[in-house]
């Protein structure tokens, strides 16, 4: 890992927060989640060009060779802008899964194109129940020969599954779960759009029928992989909300600051007072429990599960109760498409089930604790 000092931090998130102040603006949000791509592949050049995009795979490769306090400060800033792109699909869950299962001729053919921004991957690996457990893996695999597999049954919630260009795909063999790698134009695989109720996020169920595979060497149980994988993606999950939740409480604030009714301004009544107040501990709380898990994950701390456990459901719920509170703080307009509350609360909700609920990273936070 590359060393990162407080003041190469500093000058990466000012450099981004300039690059999405000119080009994620909400007016490009707007634009760019009702396209079918949904993302901007002008600025998904500028942000790999950047290393934003490669930040969490090795200078070796291509990339930056950052950890990951760097990607969740980064994640804060992409949060707070509603970023469209398929950063944590591919720059880090993808690129994560490579990293740790192992195996050296994949990481050296597929992480420099996924840090350059040229190939978008994206990882497979649930199925229709969205558990993110071994247990809920759909997908079986057969070996056809020494090297060729083939896939049947069907991957769920795979993000931005409709752009991507490799696939890694968890499947079942018969000496346990294996990930393998799949072309998703290859005969034999069909990707179906999901709805979503977050415009700004890309959903996909990938099916497979008898579809070419090839499986990926791990040093170690595959699974275990996937959990390292899907760890840091947690991280990076908890830092956008805690960013989009910081945003969201800003613009509240503001239009308390200015909004008048009944002859006052509504921030001058005490039980916008109240709500402001309470809004700014879970957001505060929010970003500190984001930052203790990035950081205990980087250290390689004993309690580093936990740690993401507990981010991944106390980002999710104060980003929850900061976006709905700021839609009735702003009263009728807030409802309405043209004002930016409802994207912040849609990306809550959506955010809040990804990679696993509340309720599940609460069970897992018990778990890691040894309760």
């Amino acid at each position: 890992m590359a060393t990162i000092t407080a003041e190469d931090r500093t000058a990466l998130t000012d450099s981004l927060k300039r690059l999405l102040a000119d080009h994620a603006s909400e007016a490009d949000v707007r634009r760019v989640m009702e396209t079918d791509r949904g993302y901007d592949p002008a600025l998904w050049r500028q942000l790999a060009e950047m290393g934003i995009v490669g930040l969490v795979i090795e200078e070796e490769f291509g990339g930056v060779g950052a950890g990951p306090v760097e990607l969740e400060r980064v994640m804060e800033d992409a949060g707070a802008a509603l970023l469209c792109a398929p950063l944590v699909s591919s720059g880090v869950l993808a690129a994560q899964l490579l990293r740790a299962l192992g195996d050296g001729e994949a990481k050296t053919r597929l992480l420099p194109a996924i840090a350059n921004g040229s190939r978008i991957a994206t990882a497979a690996l649930t199925g229709r129940r969205g558990g993110w457990t071994p247990e809920t893996v759909e997908v079986e695999a057969t070996p056809r020969d020494d090297v060729a597999w083939t896939l049947d049954g069907v991957a769920s919630f795979v993000t931005d599954g409709q752009v991507a260009d490799v696939l890694l795909a968890a499947a079942r063999t018969a000496d346990g779960i294996a990930v393998f790698e799949v072309e998703p134009r290859a005969k034999g695989v069909s990707i179906k759009p999901l709805p979503t109720f977050d415009h700004t996020l890309r959903l996909a169920e990938i099916g497979f029928d008898a579809a070419p595979a090839r499986r990926l060497a791990s040093t170690g149980p595959a699974w275990d992989a996937v959990e390292a994988a899907l760890d840091l993606a947690r991280v990076a999950l908890a830092g956008e909300e805690a960013g989009a939740a910081r945003r969201t409480l800003e613009f509240t604030v503001d239009y308390a600051k200015t909004r008048a009714q009944f002859g006052r301004l509504i921030g001058s009544f005490q039980a916008i007072k109240h709500m402001a107040a309470n809004l700014v501990l879970e957001s505060e709380s929010a970003t500190s429990a984001a930052r203790h898990a990035a950081q205990a994950l980087a250290d390689g701390a004993r309690d580093a599960g936990a740690a993401i456990s507990l981010a991944s459901f106390a980002c999710a719920d104060a980003f929850g109760a900061i976006a709905a509170d700021a839609i009735q703080m702003h009263g009728g307009i807030a409802f309405t498409w043209a004002h930016p509350a409802h994207l912040y609360l849609r990306r809550a909700r959506a955010d809040a089930q990804l990679f696993g609920g509340s309720a599940f990273h609460r069970e897992r936070y018990l778990q890691r604790l040894g309760a």
